[in-house]
């Protein structure tokens, strides 16, 4: 099974067939972001009219939608946020991202805290410390509150849950940035560009 799949399958079968509709269009929408989406969703769940208190996981994934939306125009207009944090192993690094997580995967199920600089992703919880350069990654992908990034080769990935769905969509957001400026996801893309353009490789 992949692991999209994987991740497509988990808990199905608990959830109501409406919310579980309702669950896919929003998973595209965090895919695709936009307000319309957000517009759209929040209808279709009041008008499916459930309980409050049946629908609360849905309404933070609404919540959600609007953080990752409220970040992305600000890193528009005024570039990825830059965090004060007093982690040493940072060691004046720009951190982009910092919030409590933890590493279901991991033996002991560490809590602690993922960041994310300009260089790299960490975790720092329990006693150790867990880092990845971002050339060393080839995709962030999310799934309900967890932020899974798949190394290079796609052999190895590192999932860390969140707090909430907000948390694991704006540290996808910003992972996903930072993957874009690194200097292989560069290279990649100005070669795209230059084919498209029908120029030859860049002279070293």
């Amino acid at each position: 099974m992949g692991l999209w799949q994987w991740f497509k399958g988990r808990n199905a079968a608990h959830v109501d067939s409406r919310l579980r509709r309702w669950r896919e269009h929003w998973s595209r929408a965090a895919a695709s972001p936009g307000q319309e989406e957000i517009a759209r969703l929040t209808h279709d769940l009041d008008a499916l009219a459930f309980p409050e208190e049946e629908i609360e996981i849905e309404r933070e994934m609404l919540a959600a939608l609007i953080e990752r939306e409220t970040l992305a125009s600000s890193v528009r207009e005024t570039g990825l946020p830059c965090l004060e944090t007093g982690h040493r192993v940072v060691r004046g690094e720009p951190c982009h991202y910092s919030e409590p997580a933890s590493m279901p995967e991991e033996a002991g199920q560490p809590s602690g805290r993922l960041l994310l600089t300009a260089n790299r992703a960490l975790f720092v919880g329990s006693g150790k410390t867990i880092a990845s350069a971002w050339h060393m990654v080839s995709v962030a992908l999310h799934a309900e509150r967890d932020l899974v990034l798949v190394k290079n080769g796609g052999n190895q990935s590192f999932r860390f849950r969140c707090n909430t769905y907000g948390d694991a969509l704006r540290a996808t957001f910003i992972a996903d940035q930072l993957l874009g400026q690194a200097p292989a996801a560069r290279a990649r893309r100005e070669a795209a560009e230059r084919a498209r353009a029908g120029v030859g490789p860049r002279e070293q």
